[in-house]
């Protein structure tokens, strides 16, 4: 492999202009990545990301309602007034299918929209591996690794998908020159990659959502390659391009 893998451990830890003419892949597996691939999957037509409550009130009030649901959370909870929050689970194709999203997170929506000078921006998790593998090894340019995190902090369930695809896309033999970030990844899945639930589970965001869903999310969003659904973002919205033309 020819082209350069580089990571970012959290949405606040880089400039925005290094992901210039790079390929990025945003990673947020609790919860952001997971629920935008599953709103897709269950036929979203597309998903707009906001960085603030103030930018997702402002699209809100200038879009045709019954068509586009106000979506998100703070600090894990779904925000008062929005139609769900960020549990996959509430993202089923009844409730979201034919709708656009308007999707606020602390973490995700973050990283993504910090991410739009780059040449092309995917979402990945789990849920996708494969769709962005496949994408990954068409692509001519270098490669971002852009790990949402949690306040700016390091986020191990992040970490663990962004060593899975490094892995992944060397064949599972890191350069030497590869960058920090990308071994301390590539060395947490060859470590952790077997238990991919278990390992969430013991994560400290894995933690501070037990006091707040109900749902099962930890589990659903450690399921590997369950998803053909490739998010990515242009002019705005993240729609799938594996979708039907």
């Amino acid at each position: 492999m020819n082209k350069n893998i580089d990571l970012c451990v959290s949405a606040h830890s880089f400039q925005e202009e290094e992901l210039r003419d790079k390929v990025t892949v945003v990673i947020d597996v609790l919860r952001a990545s997971s629920t935008i691939v599953t709103a897709l999957n269950s036929g979203a037509k597309g998903i707009i990301p906001v960085q603030d409550m103030d930018a997702a009130g402002k699209i809100s009030i200038n879009l045709d309602s019954p068509n586009f649901l106000l979506c998100g959370e703070k600090d894990g909870k779904k925000i008062e007034g929005y139609d769900l929050g960020n549990s996959p689970a509430e993202y089923s194709p009844e409730t979201v299918k034919g709708k656009t999203i308007i999707f606020k997170t602390s973490n995700g929506t973050q990283a993504i929209k910090r991410s739009t000078m780059s040449k092309e921006i995917l979402v990945g998790t789990f849920l996708n591996l494969q769709s962005v593998l496949n994408r990954l090894r068409e692509v001519e340019n270098d490669i971002v690794l852009v790990c949402a995190g949690w306040k700016g902090r390091l986020a191990l369930e992040d970490m663990l998908c962004a060593g899975n695809i490094a892995h992944e896309l060397t064949g599972g033999h890191l350069p030497g020159d590869a960058s920090d970030g990308v071994k301390v990844a590539f060395g947490l899945y060859e470590k952790f990659g077997n238990d991919i639930e278990n390992t969430l589970r013991n994560s400290n965001h894995a933690k501070r959502l037990d006091h707040i869903t109900e749902n099962d999310d930890i589990s659903y969003c450690s399921q590997l390659n369950t998803m053909d659904v490739l998010p990515t973002l242009k002019e705005g919205i993240i729609t799938d391009a594996n979708g039907k033309k």
